[in-house]
């Protein structure tokens, strides 16, 4: 089981944030992964440069902090297969639902979107919906 680190998921929240709100005031831009992953994608479309700037940032900076020493425990507690099917219903709901989390979560929210908050609210009650039939109705067989 992994540790509970309150301190450095407020730290990594709090520059989520920054990140979001930098991006929104030099660029005037939504910090949606989905949308900036889909901007380096052929056909490129004029504002590419500062997307996968961004993506880069977001890259570089686990592996920078990597070389520090510091070092992030995690486990993985499914298989690839999962794994794999994850992604796509996570790609299908991006689709349908015009956006990912971090654009919807974050930065729709924060500017009071009515279509983000209907959107994180589905989010959190599939997710919820999904970790009680996990752990209560499947018993941990998934």
């Amino acid at each position: 089981m992994t540790e509970f680190t309150p301190l450095m998921s407020f730290a990594g929240g709090l520059l989520i944030g920054l990140s979001a709100v930098l991006l929104m005031l030099t660029w005037g831009r939504i910090a949606g992964m989905t949308a900036i992953i889909g901007g380096i994608l052929p056909p490129l479309g004029s504002d590419w440069s500062w997307k996968a700037a961004f993506l880069a940032g977001a890259i570089l900076a686990p592996f920078l902090l990597s070389m520090s020493g510091y070092t992030v425990d995690y486990a993985v507690p499914v298989s690839t297969a999962a794994l794999v099917f994850g992604g796509l219903i996570a790609g299908i709901g991006v689709t349908f639902g015009s956006g990912c989390t971090s654009g919807h979560g974050i930065c729709g929210m924060a500017r009071l979107s009515r279509r983000s908050i209907a959107a994180t609210v589905t989010f959190m009650a599939f997710a919820i919906l999904t970790f009680f039939i996990i752990r209560h109705v499947a018993g941990g067989m998934i």
